[in-house]
């Protein structure tokens, strides 16, 4: 009998020791930079999309069938785009935010918080926070500037299976330079390579995670300084803090999955057309502890998924709603207008922006540009919808003080973003990105994004391309003929995104310092543009196809086969 009883110890010991060496996987998801797009619906151009948090649904559901550990997060900019998120932010501010719902549904682990959700101002992202419930909204560099700490909860620790998973978010810390202090009063945003030096530690000796995961909303090229501040830290962040396994990035729309060093690093691009996976196999010895570790990296698109049926009858009534909302017409259109002119010279889009600012602010001068890589408002009815089209962005509309010389030194900055140098009609008029570091998302063969393209109206003025940076602008008058000034004061209506410093245009192009601008600002609204466009439009009843032809490039001999070419190239026209 002792004989077989210790028999049946061992048998029982080496039974527990097979259980004790193990190994576990987790699947990690992400999605990014949304912009309001969860349904099968482009609300905005009345057709159907590829991308769609309802799609996102059927690969998470087929995923969590087939017995995966998934662990799910959002990575930002989710408040902001498609008037789904519109509405809800600005016209039902009653209702739940159905975008923490819908985060619910899917069985969300966590969220990181974007640029353009804190562009929605704290009404609507503190409203939105509180309806994630027990979904925690991260932003470790997101500081209070009362008590020092976080605003946001800067980690949150997940399990699956026995394997502990820490979830570290920031955002990146351009916010003020981009967007009025209103919109993130009592907020600090500290550099995310020093923020996450200092969390990783905390989290090591306070949690022992088995894996340490970043959820960042920043982009990849840390060369770009917004605001004295490194806009896109993702991937210094995985060369000089040590400690991540993986580091789900986004911010900048572009697709990624490679590694820094031995951190995989992951950006499954914008509008949900796609998923960044990250499988994680963990490797437990016989006492429980790590012995290793593998990552598996990579993008899922979702583009040809069905959308998930459940998804689309919970969220029913939303989808009626905002239907019924961008279904609205304000006005009347006399022609197509499109926003593909703008790129070469003044066009009838772009000319009823300035109209409009000019009308709206009662300012002498107007400064704007194309927010969108491609946009058309047809003929006849114009609805809410064809807002969106107009204006892309919920910025506020600012005038500000500027010398005439200022003014002239902003348009040289804007021609140089937008222009190269001509010296022959076989060159570019565009400037295009030769070495495969094209410009954010939409802008893909510009070197830089057309949002910062701002041209004027109010004044008279030409543009020559075969001149270099700083002498190619040359402002004749003002529209009205008056002798236009570079020594006296004018008043200039423009986005907060460029009177915050966006852009360059104010700070590098004009020379005034970054924290002057605010002394330079005279009036700014209390709701964004396009509620005032739509408001005017809706005033006037009409969109008059117009096209003010108050500046041109030259010489023409050289700008004119140029445009052929370089439209091609932008549209294949």
């Amino acid at each position: 009998m002792l004989i077989r009883n210790l028999s049946l110890l061992i048998l029982m010991a080496l039974s527990l020791n097979n259980i004790a060496a193990r190994e576990v996987t987790v699947s990690l998801l992400e999605t990014t930079d949304m912009h309001g797009n969860f349904f099968p619906r482009d609300f905005i151009n009345a057709r159907q999309a590829s991308g769609s948090l309802a799609r996102v649904s059927t690969l998470v559901d087929s995923l969590r069938e087939s017995g995966k550990n998934v662990v799910l997060l959002d990575n930002g900019d989710i408040l902001q785009g498609q008037p789904t998120a519109y509405y809800y932010n600005f016209i039902d501010t009653v209702t739940p935010h159905p975008v923490a719902r819908m985060l619910n549904f899917l069985g969300y682990d966590a969220a990181s918080i974007g640029n353009h959700d804190v562009e929605t101002g704290h009404a609507v992202y503190d409203r939105y926070r509180a309806a994630l419930g027990d979904i925690p909204l991260l932003g470790a560099n997101v500081i209070d500037t009362a008590t020092g700490e976080p605003y946001l909860q800067p980690y949150t620790i997940i399990e699956r299976d026995g394997v502990k998973i820490a979830i570290l978010g920031m955002l990146t810390p351009s916010i003020p330079a981009w967007l009025p202090v209103n919109l993130w009063s009592g907020l600090r945003f500290d550099d995310m390579v020093a923020s996450a030096a200092r969390w990783i530690p905390i989290i090591r000796e306070k949690e022992h995670p088995h894996i340490i995961v970043g959820l960042f909303h920043s982009g990849k090229d840390s060369s770009v300084i917004t605001g004295g501040m490194m806009e896109n830290a993702s991937t210094e962040v995985a060369r000089l803090v040590p400690g991540f396994d993986v580091i789900f990035f986004g911010h900048d729309h572009n697709q990624y999955a490679d590694s820094v060093g031995d951190v995989a690093v992951l950006n499954p691009g914008a509008h949900a057309g796609a998923m960044a996976m990250a499988d994680i196999t963990v490797a437990f010895d016989n006492d429980g502890n790590v012995s290793g570790k593998t990552v598996t990296p990579r993008i899922i698109s979702v583009s040809s998924l069905s959308p998930d049926s459940l998804f689309m009858h919970e969220f029913e009534d939303e989808i009626n709603a905002v239907t019924e909302f961008v279904d609205r017409q304000v006005a009347v259109s006399t022609d197509t207008i499109s926003l593909r002119d703008a790129y070469f010279g003044p066009s009838s889009f772009m000319t009823l922006i300035h109209d409009l600012q000019l009308a709206i602010s009662g300012a002498d001068i107007s400064f704007a540009a194309p927010l969108t890589m491609d946009a058309t408002i047809a003929a006849g009815p114009v609805k809410v919808n064809d807002m969106f089209k107009l204006y892309k962005y919920e910025n506020l509309l600012y005038t500000m003080r500027l010398t005439g010389h200022e003014i002239k030194d902003y348009l040289e900055e804007s021609y140089d973003k937008w222009i190269g140098t001509m010296t022959s009609a076989d060159d570019h008029l565009l400037k295009f990105a030769t070495d495969g570091n094209a410009a954010k998302g939409d802008f893909a063969r510009l070197k830089n994004p057309s949002y910062n393209f701002d041209s004027a109206a109010g004044i008279i003025y030409t543009v020559d391309v075969t001149r270099p940076h700083g002498s190619r602008v040359n402002i004749i008058s003002m529209a009205d003929g008056t002798p236009f000034s570079t020594e006296r004061d004018y008043t200039v209506a423009v986005n907060s995104y460029r009177a915050n410093g966006g852009g360059d245009l104010l700070t590098s192009g004009a020379g005034i310092p970054l924290h002057e601008l605010k002394n330079r600002i005279l009036t700014a609204t209390d709701k964004d543009l396009r509620y005032y466009l739509m408001k005017e439009i809706e005033r006037r009843g009409s969109i008059d196809a117009r096209v003010d032809r108050n500046w041109r490039f030259i010489p023409e001999h050289l700008t004119v086969p140029a445009s052929l070419r370089d439209r091609k190239i932008l549209f294949g026209e």
